[in-house]
């Protein structure tokens, strides 16, 4: 059976975060990790928001190692949360850093960022060739992507694509038809763009769900996300 540590883990950035970390039960011998981000800090994001707590759940049902944590100034994490994402994007290349010294035996790490999250976890260079990367991008906040930070829309466009130009790479990008702050249209022809992405060599799904929002509140939406998970993390993370 599972089961949970917490702890508020120091890291070499300045801060220190607090972190969940779902543990597998031994006899799995499991060897894949994930690591979920939550939604914008300053409009109250934390690791207990609804929808992470949906994926962390599905995540350990099937056997993952899973790290959810607080991004900085939130609940027991210091610091203070930035207008640009780059610090946060700093502090997550540090706890994988040291998860990973910790569990050598992990050969996938994926990444699932929900909303702004999303925005953080391309942030994350591929690991090294001996560990699948994989990233989920789920309700990416495309139409306020510039005002969640501080313009710096370039960054995040060009980090998702240094990301889908490497074939090592697999991608899911996860969004409802009827997002509250990005239209359907809008959505559809950015992936389409993505899938155009000059020189992209990364394993790339889309998957839109109908009838979904940005929160996920439905019990439909929540199960089709689920769904659409599992199914992709099982063909992508599979030894």
């Amino acid at each position: 059976m599972a089961h949970l540590s917490r702890d508020v883990t120091p890291l070499r950035t300045g801060v220190a975060l607090e972190v969940t970390t779902s543990h597998p039960a031994p006899e799995c011998n499991s060897t894949r990790a994930a690591f979920c981000l939550h939604p914008w800090s300053w409009l109250g994001g934390s690791m207990y928001d609804p929808t992470v707590q949906t994926i962390v759940r599905s995540l350990k049902d099937n056997d993952f190692y899973v790290v959810y944590y607080n991004s900085r100034g939130v609940g027991k994490s210091t610091g203070w949360p930035s207008f640009t994402g780059k610090v946060e994007g700093s502090d997550l290349k540090e706890l994988v850093h040291e998860f990973l010294e910790e569990h050598p035996q992990i050969n996938s790490v994926t990444f699932i960022g929900y909303s702004h999250g999303s925005l953080i976890v391309t942030l994350h260079p591929v690991l090294p060739q001996h560990i699948k990367t994989s990233y989920v991008l789920l309700s990416y906040p495309l139409s306020p992507r510039g005002l969640l930070t501080m313009f710096n829309t370039k960054m995040y466009s060009s980090a998702l694509t240094w990301l889908l130009r490497d074939a090592g790479v697999s991608l899911l990008v996860i969004y409802g038809d009827q997002d509250d702050f990005t239209s359907h249209s809008k959505y559809k022809a950015w992936t389409e763009l993505l899938k155009k992405t000059e020189g992209a060599k990364a394993q790339l799904e889309i998957a839109s769900v109908a009838k979904a929002g940005h929160f996920w509140h439905t019990e439909s939406s929540r199960a089709t996300l689920k769904r659409t998970l599992e199914s992709w993390l099982m063909k992508v993370t599979a030894d």
